[in-house]
């Protein structure tokens, strides 16, 4: 009756002797058995502190050396970093009028036609100054008004009527 310790706990098992003879028996149990091949190491998450395992691969391969343990975890990190000025992409916020206009839940209906179809909306400024995203200066209109407002006299008329 050989019992053996195992390698990675140090608790006292029964091993058959054919296991031996083969070069197994040395774990408990498949848990660690497990635990005994894993190469990397338990780090905590940038954001929420969490402890989460990560791969010898994983941690090599990582730019920014922070490790998150879910993705919600990781897009608090991107959004607090690429946001604004920061991000790549950044025009002086010259292109954010559509968001003004959705964030503060202007339904989404051309101010002329009456149009409901999202795919053709944009946003128009009625100053026509693209710097100034204010929200009553904003308006929704679908790309056929928006080309009619900008090339003829008449159409803006309509526009300064509706928006008073």
């Amino acid at each position: 009756m050989p019992n053996v310790k195992c390698k990675r706990c140090d608790k006292s098992f029964y091993a058959k002797p054919s296991w031996l003879s083969r070069g197994n028996g040395k774990y408990c149990s498949n848990k660690c058995s497990f635990e005994s091949r894993k190469s990397g190491k338990t780090v905590l998450c940038d954001i929420c502190g969490k402890g989460v395992y990560k791969t010898a691969r994983e941690l090599k391969r990582s730019k920014s050396k922070k490790f998150f343990c879910s993705k919600s975890c990781q897009t608090c990190w991107r959004n607090s970093f690429f946001v604004g000025d920061k991000h790549a992409n950044w025009k002086e916020g010259e292109s954010s009028y559509r968001g003004v206009l959705k964030r503060n839940n202007v339904p989404e209906i051309c101010l002329l036609c009456k149009t409901k179809d999202a795919r053709v909306l944009e946003a128009h400024h009625l100053d026509r100054n693209r710097k100034n995203s204010s929200l009553n200066n904003l308006v929704w209109l679908c790309r056929n008004c928006h080309f009619l407002i900008h090339h003829y006299k008449e159409e803006e008329k309509k526009i300064m009527v509706s928006v008073v």
